[in-house]
């Protein structure tokens, strides 16, 4: 039977959150890969000049065997507050295999109360936001898993998701081969790549940046609406247990 891989798209994300797993997972043997969002056509961007294709709506792909939800700088919370996004999510979460996340993804996915209880990781600006959801936060790893949930910090982690999700579903040996002919063997000019590696300076004048990149207006209510929907969800399954 075909493996089926689901990468979620919306307006707004980080394009290697989606494109470092998809260049591995594509090489998964016996295997279909699908970009899905709420409608096919080109989704733009965070940076607004390059586009991905989604190739399937949410309705087309009820069952993949494999979801994973990318993060952004500006339209997380967007993607938070996308009804049709987080009622997929919930519905497909109870038969993957694997459902899981890149950088500030894990939002999505505790938006959708699929997080709660379990530790997890994102970008270290996205962290604090994590305990909202009763998620338990781990800045310091760049993989964690929590059973067939598995979540990636910030951004190039999802290589590093992509190869470990190889390793398990086909095995380490062709993972091995995958990171091999995508000759990925990082050796950084700097290594200031997490925040235990950087100075203070550093630091605050990389949560400025982040900050102004996230700037979003439509944020207040769209965490609103992403709460709301959360605690409604939560109170229909509570109802829906007690018949």
């Amino acid at each position: 039977m075909t493996f089926q891989t689901a990468i979620v798209l919306y307006p707004g994300l980080t394009v290697l959150d989606a494109i470092g797993p998809y260049e591995v997972l594509r090489n998964l043997p016996d295997s279909e890969l699908r970009f899905v969002s709420n409608e096919v056509g080109p989704i733009v961007s965070d940076s607004g000049v390059l586009a991905l294709g989604a190739t399937h709506t949410f309705a087309e792909t009820p069952a993949p065997d494999l979801v994973l939800v990318p993060g952004s700088g500006s339209s997380t919370t967007a993607a938070m507050a996308n009804k049709e996004l987080i009622e997929w999510l919930r519905a497909v979460h109870q038969q993957t295999q694997w459902t899981t996340s890149v950088c500030s993804g894990a939002l999505v996915l505790a938006a959708a109360d699929i997080l709660r209880g379990h530790p997890a990781t994102t970008h270290w600006s996205a962290q604090p936001g994590l305990a909202a959801f009763g998620v338990e936060s781990r800045p310091h790893d760049r993989i964690v898993q929590s059973g067939k949930i598995v979540t990636a910090a910030g951004v190039s982690a999802g290589i590093d998701l992509g190869l470990w999700l190889m390793g398990e579903i086909a095995g380490v040996e062709v993972a091995q081969l995958t990171q091999l002919a995508i000759e990925y063997d990082p050796r950084p000019p700097f290594d200031t790549g997490h925040p235990d590696k950087a100075s203070p300076e550093l630091m605050r004048r990389a949560r400025i940046a982040v900050a102004k990149e996230a700037a979003n207006p439509r944020v207040p209510l769209d965490v609103a609406t992403a709460l709301w929907r959360l605690t409604l969800n939560r109170m229909r399954d509570k109802m829906a247990a007690k018949r």
